[in-house]
């Protein structure tokens, strides 16, 4: 289907390294964690740039989720667009299939999806970055709560969900070892 196509090819593109080219600062995915996303960006270039990196990492894949969601496609299929749209970012065909943790673009497809479980999700993970200064915690209880989430909020969408909420887990590997080693870096200024 056309919808997983353009969620695919929407999700490659990383806000990250455009909005630090035209902000004339370093390529992300060469300093700090290495990268292309919000955490990274606010570390290394503070909360204007990462802000603009969060609203667009989430904003770019909702056109195609909302798409299949507006042509009443199947949950099933509207959770391929929203996965196409993760993996993107996760492995951008631009980008040499180097990119992120898809946790922004995760929330602006939960954001079409399951408004609700986004809102939730968003709120706990705001709160946890704030007392633990730190994303990858924050990111990793967001991503095990949001199917529980959906549980009670959507349950049509709990097994969609899940399979977002398992590449983001998957994708913070490097994370959770840093976690358990003490390595892991606090946001900028903490």
């Amino acid at each position: 289907m056309v919808w997983i196509v353009v969620g695919y090819l929407s999700g490659s593109w990383l806000a990250a390294l455009s909005v630090c080219r035209l902000s004339g600062v370093g390529d992300p995915r060469q300093h700090g964690s290495c990268n292309p996303g919000f955490s990274n960006v606010l570390r290394l270039y503070g909360p204007r740039l990462a802000a603009a990196t969060l609203l667009l990492d989430a904003l770019k894949g909702m056109p195609a989720v909302l798409g299949a969601k507006l042509m009443s496609c199947p949950v099933w299929l509207q959770g391929l667009v929203g996965l196409a749209v993760l993996l993107g970012h996760s492995f951008p065909l631009w980008h040499g299939f180097r990119g992120g943790k898809a946790v922004a673009s995760a929330f602006g497809v939960l954001l079409v999806l399951v408004p609700y479980v986004a809102l939730f999700s968003a709120v706990v993970w705001s709160l946890l970055a704030w007392r633990l200064k730190t994303a990858a915690i924050a990111s990793l209880v967001s991503a095990l709560l949001a199917p529980l989430l959906c549980v009670w909020l959507a349950p049509e969408y709990f097994m969609v969900v899940g399979g977002f909420s398992l590449l983001v887990l998957t994708r913070h590997g490097f994370n959770i070892r840093r976690l358990r080693r003490g390595e892991e870096p606090p946001f900028r200024g903490s």
